[in-house]
């Protein structure tokens, strides 16, 4: 694989282009972390994933949450309904689990054939986490045991919500705390570790079973740390939850994307707010990186001088974890310099993309 030199700059990796042309060809990717959103918002963005993307898990944290495979049918059918003319984009559904979820609900996903997983957002975790799980091991363990029975995903916010905890060592302590005791507890059920941020988090993925724990990894956790929230002045589109971590943690986690191994997998958590809503006094949490995912995620095993695992990651350790067969289909990546928009303007307002108004060196097209 050819490499580019790289600067150091505060916060992330910059690129020189000094390289010849070159092209890749991929199966298709997956995104196995997505929010979408409703109304307004998700006929604006779903574009973006659906021109890249076979399929996406995609995050149930609407307002209200998707609690019920009923509700999960009804938001699968309005992004549907939105999607580009001709576009195979497939979204994979998901319940957002609460004290209240029964075990009768998670049997009645299970044959739905349109619920995939369940997510587990601690109560005031993220962005509309105010229904969250408050009690996991005593309210939640009946529906936990009946998810491990049904082969159904707990997809994991992992991160504690004790304001005595200092928010860079949220992710350390909930793996301590709740994690490391629900593998113990419940060993045949299968857990994906969302948007892992830490050494600490690498480090219990790889120590569980191959194909029982996972871990979904995004585009700015390889490529910023928590400079970028302060480089130039307080930067509100680098802000996301989990926060962006020192640089230890994010060559931690880009080591371990780029080693070939199967644990982890492509989840972008793109997550589109309103610039009026990232850019005010209590700025909302997320990165909107739907537009610039493969670019950067193809950047980032360039550099480290392992495009020959990319498909893997991008496309082949999701479905395999989760028992979905791999797309048929192809995409392809051209190592040719574009320009990222400043901001993509909509009827209810602008939403500015990671890395925007920047020269990405990787662009995507289909086959």
């Amino acid at each position: 694989a050819l490499k580019f030199p790289l600067e150091k700059f505060e916060g992330r990796k910059q690129l020189r282009c000094k390289g010849p042309k070159m092209e890749l060809t991929l199966t298709q990717p997956d995104d196995w972390h997505l929010h979408l959103r409703d109304g307004n918002l998700l006929e604006g963005v779903v574009s973006h994933s659906a021109s890249h993307f076979g399929r996406a898990i995609v995050m149930p944290n609407l307002k209200p949450p998707v609690t019920t495979t009923a509700a999960a049918v009804a938001y699968r059918e309005s992004i549907l309904k939105v999607l580009p003319v001709n576009s195979n984009f497939t979204p994979l559904m998901t319940l957002y689990l609460t004290d209240k979820t029964s075990p009768e609900e998670i049997k009645r996903a299970r044959r739905s054939d349109v619920v995939f997983a369940v997510k587990l957002y601690p109560a005031g975790a993220t962005t509309n986490s105010q229904d969250g799980v408050t009690d996991l091991f005593g309210k939640c363990l009946p529906v936990l045991e009946e998810m491990a029975e049904q082969n159904m995903p707990l997809l994991v916010h992992g991160e504690v919500t004790d304001t005595n905890v200092d928010i860079f060592d949220r992710e350390k302590v909930f793996i301590e705390t709740i994690l490391k005791p629900l593998v113990q507890r419940l060993p045949q059920l299968k857990v994906v570790m969302e948007h892992i941020t830490t050494m600490d988090a690498v480090s219990f993925v790889e120590s569980c079973k191959e194909g029982s724990v996972a871990a979904t990894v995004t585009p700015q956790h390889l490529l910023l740390n928590r400079n970028s929230l302060f480089q130039g002045g307080l930067q509100p589109h680098n802000y996301c939850l989990p926060v962006l971590k020192r640089e230890i943690h994010r060559d931690a986690i880009v080591a371990a994307v780029t080693s070939g191994s199967k644990r982890f997998f492509l989840g972008t958590d793109s997550a589109p707010h309103e610039r009026r809503r990232k850019e005010c006094p209590c700025g909302c949490a997320g990165i909107y990186n739907a537009p610039v995912a493969l670019s950067l995620y193809a950047k980032v095993f360039d550099d480290a001088g392992a495009l020959d695992k990319l498909e893997a990651f991008t496309s082949f350790n999701g479905p395999d974890f989760y028992g979905l067969p791999r797309n048929t289909s192809k995409i392809k990546m051209t190592r040719t310099p574009w320009k990222v928009p400043e901001s993509f303007s909509f009827s209810f307002g602008d939403i500015i993309p990671m890395f925007a108004g920047e020269i990405l060196e990787w662009q995507p097209s289909f086959v």
